[in-house]
């Protein structure tokens, strides 16, 4: 009289497809979110030297030397600057002496990332303007409508001569 009991089981989940269905949702949100990419200066560095080439002679009348100190002041021969000014005093430079130039920069290791970045924006500002003038004369159109060609032409025409000194020590920033 005693019934047995039966013992029941509980159904078990299917969990096949649950591997697919997280990496589909991974795959999406790679897909649809987006990656902040770091921002710098485009700089292409000359091929290194074939063989020791001994240091070329500059005469300082040829050399702008630009000084970013610690409190970043612009500065060129003891002279404070604004960018716009720098940007300017660049560009009439380079446009007496487009070949000998060489813009030389020095900087402090308490110089901010941002002076510097704005000193270097200014400095590609003269040489876009220069170069940009210079193909509407030659060309009759902008640098950016040239051809390959054209381009390095006028990139042989006012090359971009630019030296950096390591940073000096000099301190006194807040």
């Amino acid at each position: 009289m005693f019934r047995r009991r039966r013992f029941e089981q509980i159904p078990e989940l299917n969990t096949s497809s649950t591997a697919d269905i997280s990496f589909m949702l991974l795959i999406f949100f790679l897909v649809t979110s987006s990656m902040d990419t770091d921002k710098g200066l485009l700089r292409q560095l000359p091929p290194p030297p074939q063989e020791q080439q001994p240091p070329q002679d500059v005469r300082k009348d040829h050399v702008l030397q630009i000084t970013l100190d610690a409190h970043d002041q612009l500065s060129i021969d003891g002279t404070l600057l604004t960018t716009q000014q720098l940007k300017n005093q660049i560009v009439e430079f380079v446009a007496a002496d487009r070949t000998d130039h060489v813009i030389s920069i020095r900087t402090d290791r308490a110089t901010t990332y941002e002076a510097y970045f704005h000193m270097q924006n200014a400095i590609v500002a003269a040489y876009n303007q220069l170069r940009e003038n210079y193909s509407r004369e030659r060309y009759g159109k902008g640098y950016g409508e040239l051809y390959q060609e054209q381009r390095d032409e006028v990139n042989q025409y006012y090359p971009q001569r630019i030296s950096e000194s390591k940073p000096s020590e000099e301190g006194g920033a807040e």
